[in-house]
């Protein structure tokens, strides 16, 4: 892991695979550790650089005030593009998970010169908030369970990895691997202040972001090969959502994982690794 400068900010990179093969970006939702390490581990033995980054206001990249960022959507998907020319070898397959998928639709869409392919997973074609009417919103009874919790200590590393051990049952993805990767995350948080621990525990920075003008009209106009990937069981983003971004994506795939949530389990890296090298 290091720290690059793109787009007047810094961000942080995890790279996998050989420097001089086609770049393959991920875009965190909102660390980096939101993409599976046996999922880039794949695709690099496959013959990609491999690039995953924290988003602002998350891991090693630039964190300021989480409660009220200087920056709003366009800014992060202008990082995607600035980070594609500062690694090299672009244009860059680009993915993005969760709201880190927002981004991806959006760098592709504003700067498609940068990106050969995109691949969107659990996510949706509209800010967070309501969705648009066609469109299923969050599970109401999840979200209850999900909402009604006590926030923990946040200076607290245990408290904070039962925390999210407990929200991962709640949606349906597997505890011990939300443990693990909440550990993992409140390791490489700078410092234990409630609002930058839940903006890389959470991504609550998300609600307080400036997301418009609104992109999902604009789908269409997405020329690059495209793959959408959903969870069946998707509490947080229903499938529909990724059936309505594979509808509205000229020629875009859609690959259903039956069985998963919204995080990416352990036993679908390779259908999802096989998906996306057959995109670019």
């Amino acid at each position: 892991m290091t720290v690059v400068q793109a787009n007047g900010v810094a961000l942080g990179i995890e790279s996998f695979g050989d420097d001089e093969a086609p770049l393959v970006l991920l875009a965190g939702g909102t660390t980096m550790l939101s993409w599976p390490d046996a999922l880039c581990t794949r695709l690099a033995a496959a013959g990609r650089r491999v690039v995953r980054y924290d988003l602002r206001d998350s891991g090693a990249s630039t964190t300021g005030d989480p409660e009220a960022p200087a920056y709003d959507l366009r800014d992060l998907a202008a990082d995607a593009a600035a980070l594609v020319e500062v690694l090299g070898g672009g244009p860059a397959h680009l993915a993005g998970i969760g709201v880190g998928g927002m981004v991806a639709q959006v760098a592709v869409l504003d700067r498609p010169e940068a990106f050969s392919a995109l691949t969107l997973v659990g996510t949706r074609a509209v800010a967070p908030g309501p969705p648009d009417d066609d469109l299923p919103d969050h599970d109401g009874p999840t979200m209850g369970r999900l909402f009604a919790r006590p926030m923990p200590d946040w200076s607290d590393r245990e408290a904070v990895v039962e925390f999210a051990a407990s929200g991962a049952e709640i949606l349906g993805n597997d505890p011990e691997s939300a443990r693990t990767t909440a550990a993992r995350i409140w390791d490489r948080t700078p410092g234990t202040a409630p609002a930058v621990q839940m903006a890389n525990q959470l991504g609550l920075v998300f609600s307080r972001l400036d997301c418009t003008p609104r992109w999902r009209e604009r789908l269409p106009e997405i020329a690059v090969p495209t793959l959408v990937v959903h969870g069946g069981r998707d509490r947080f983003f229903p499938v529909g959502n990724g059936e309505a971004l594979a509808r509205e994506i000229p020629g875009a795939r859609l690959l259903v994982l039956e069985d998963a949530a919204s995080a990416i389990p352990e036993g679908a890296v390779e259908r999802v690794a096989g998906a996306m090298l057959e995109s670019g």
